[in-house]
C-alpha cells in the first residue's frame, strides 16, 4: 500500500486560495469554520462544505424541466439539457 497524500496540490502557492475558497464555501452553507483543525465538525457539516466546493468548480449543469409534446396533444415529456465548458 502506498503512503503518498493524493490531495497534493500541483502548485503548492495555490494552498492559500484552496482554503480562501473552502472558507467561502463554508459561509455560503452557514458553517462555521476556524483557521486550523476543524475536528470539532459533524460528518454532514464536512459533507456540504466538501459540496459546495465541488458544485462551484464544477462546468458541468443539468436542467430538468417537461415540455408539452410536440407529436401527441394533451401530453407531456420530459426533457434533459446538459451544458458544459469545453476546454
Amino acid at each position: 500500500m502506498s503512503s503518498k497524500s493524493s490531495n497534493n496540490l500541483v502548485n503548492p502557492n495555490a494552498r492559500d486560495a484552496m482554503n480562501r475558497f473552502k472558507m467561502e464555501a463554508a459561509g455560503e452553507v452557514g458553517v462555521n469554520l476556524k483557521q486550523g483543525y476543524n475536528g470539532d465538525l459533524t460528518s454532514a457539516q464536512a459533507g456540504s462544505v466538501g459540496g459546495q466546493m465541488v458544485k462551484k468548480m464544477s462546468t458541468v449543469r443539468t436542467m430538468n424541466f417537461t415540455r408539452r409534446s410536440r407529436t401527441s396533444l394533451g401530453h407531456e415529456v420530459g426533457v434533459t439539457y446538459v451544458a458544459g465548458l469545453k476546454i
